[in-house]
């Protein structure tokens, strides 16, 4: 397995700790390291990406693993700020369904893709989705942490909620139009096959 493939899978066992760092509330800060190792995970998705185009190490497995490895980031990060109230119902839930949904929607594309031996790899609008769920969740980490450890002001976590709620609004408007610009541009690949 190549070094990019590597850490891709490092992206991966990443999220675990993540994941009870930031619900383990017995551990000091946790929610800050959770923060930390989100960011941490959040870096190898673009420095596996680097080094595959740089050294001419692009795989298909790569391909398939870190479109994998980045969904799981955020939704499992999604998740744990929608379940614990950091972005309030209705909203956060609708965030959620409408951003799980894409990723299903495009997993099964992916699904389908493979019967036919075509690998479809992420496009510009799906990098720019990433980039922004990828400022926007560590932002809504550190409102939890806010609001858990009671820090700052009032106003200023007032002002500091609405910074958190537009870039979360704009990476959901971004994974819709990442989504339709996936679904137009690979169409085909669900098409019936003449004949059939």
């Amino acid at each position: 397995m190549n070094l990019p493939n590597k850490i891709t899978l490092t992206r991966i066992i990443l999220i675990p700790i993540m994941v009870f760092l930031y619900l383990a509330t017995f551990i000091p800060y946790g929610k800050l390291i959770a923060l930390a190792v989100f960011i941490l995970a959040a870096c190898t998705d673009f420095l596996d990406g680097m080094i595959a185009r740089k050294n001419g190490l692009v795989t298909d497995l790569g391909k398939f693993l870190d479109p994998i490895a980045d969904k799981l980031l955020t939704t499992s990060a999604l998740l744990l700020v929608v379940c614990d109230l950091t972005l309030p119902s209705p909203y956060g839930v609708i965030i959620a369904i409408i951003i799980l949904g894409r990723e299903l929607i495009i997993s099964a594309f992916r699904q389908v893709a493979a019967t036919k031996n075509v690998v479809m790899a992420a496009d510009k609008w799906g990098k720019i989705k990433t980039i922004f769920q990828d400022i926007a969740l560590p932002c809504l980490f550190f409102l939890s942490l806010i609001y858990s450890e009671g820090w700052f002001t009032e106003n200023f976590v007032n002002v500091y909620e609405i910074i958190c709620y537009c870039l979360i609004g704009i990476a959901t408007i971004l994974t819709i139009i990442s989504g339709m610009n996936y679904l137009i541009k690979n169409w085909n690949v669900v098409k019936e096959d003449k004949g059939e």
